[in-house]
């Protein structure tokens, strides 16, 4: 099969033949129809630090994606041959404590899809039946391809109670733009983005937020007084991992505000931790998705919701080639883009 390949611990990828995986007992095969480039595989890509302190090479990378089931293993039930399916990325070990607790996105024995396992940058990928996605009802290919992000985003947008609140998302980028997508879905009053890049603030007004804020030439408290906000905001995205979007959002909430944390800094910063304590904020972490809570609740509002159909949607800016994926690859890495889906169907 044709795959992009990381052959050694260097930068770079290789367009390839790998062999074709095989089902185990408990594993599918899928035959890629598209693929979401995520910043993980930029960051494999480009081997930077990260990469080499986590990634297994050799490997296939890629852990967003759509396709049709081709083969099961002899122990697999619940899903079968024909069937449209994603699939979540982590794999747990089903025995610690988080995970007999139904806590799965918790283990803490989890190992990454395309990280530290063959992924899905090639025209078939095996992953466990119980990681399978099975797509009910007519989802828009790219939009499933991206299925894995946009559980992030509605992880991130589900956290806390959204409904007649102010939120704030930092960071524009395609998990920001769904999640303020989301928040405006899910019944919030005013959402307000920030970010650097005009495109992507742009994109932010048409997904549903009611000011995109470019941080550079105006302040969120000037946002704040053209809405007509007395108060601070009360529940906050961090989508960006910069260090001056936290503390500006900290800065920003009211007393008792709630901040989801999903953007992964490049190195520690300092917290104002008197503000967090004598404004009684609450900081919560996310990491990936609720397994599965998050994927029926995405499912569910898709199916259900014209208007956010078509704003997750619009979060995708292209669709290239898998053949030209150093082309795709350029554009996911551009600050202004929104997601660059790969085409496997063109190859």
């Amino acid at each position: 099969m044709r795959a992009l390949f990381k052959a050694e611990k260097s930068p770079g990828l290789e367009w390839t033949e790998r062999p074709d995986p095989i089902a185990g007992p408990g594993d599918v095969v899928v035959k890629v129809l598209r693929t979401g480039i995520c910043g993980t595989d930029l960051h494999i890509h480009r081997w930077d630090d990260w990469a080499a302190g986590i990634v297994d090479a050799p490997l296939i990378p890629g852990h967003e994606f759509f396709g049709e089931v081709v083969e099961i293993g002899s122990d697999v039930r619940d899903v079968a041959v024909g069937q449209l399916v994603s699939g979540e990325g982590h794999i747990v070990c089903g025995t610690c404590r988080n995970c007999r607790a139904g806590r799965r996105q918790m283990c803490i024995r989890t190992i990454s899809l395309g990280v530290q396992r063959d992924g899905a940058f090639a025209e078939y990928v095996s992953i466990p039946a119980v990681n399978v996605w099975v797509h009910q009802s007519h989802v828009d290919p790219d939009v499933a391809a991206i299925f894995d992000p946009f559980g992030n985003a509605v992880h991130t947008a589900l956290s806390f109670p959204v409904i007649g609140e102010d939120v704030l998302v930092s960071g524009c980028g395609p998990i920001g733009l769904m999640a303020i997508a989301v928040a405006r879905h899910a019944g919030a009053r005013f959402v307000v983005g920030t970010d650097v890049s005009p495109s992507r603030l742009d994109l932010a007004r048409k997904v549903g937020a009611d000011e995109a804020v470019d941080v550079r030439t105006q302040t969120i408290a000037e946002v704040q007084q053209s809405l007509g906000m007395r108060e601070g905001f009360d529940v906050g995205f961090e989508m960006s991992g910069a260090p001056t979007a936290l503390s500006s959002m900290i800065d920003s909430m009211n007393h008792g505000g709630r901040i989801a944390i999903l953007g992964l800094a490049a190195e520690p910063f300092g917290v104002d931790w008197g503000k967090v304590v004598t404004h009684m904020l609450t900081l919560k972490g996310i990491y990936g998705r609720e397994m599965f809570e998050t994927w029926n609740a995405m499912a569910a509002m898709l199916q259900t919701s014209a208007p956010l159909r078509e704003a997750v949607a619009s979060v995708i800016t292209d669709r290239i080639p898998a053949r030209d994926w150093e082309q795709g690859f350029a554009a996911a890495a551009a600050a202004g883009t929104g997601k660059i889906v790969l085409d496997w169907t063109v190859i």
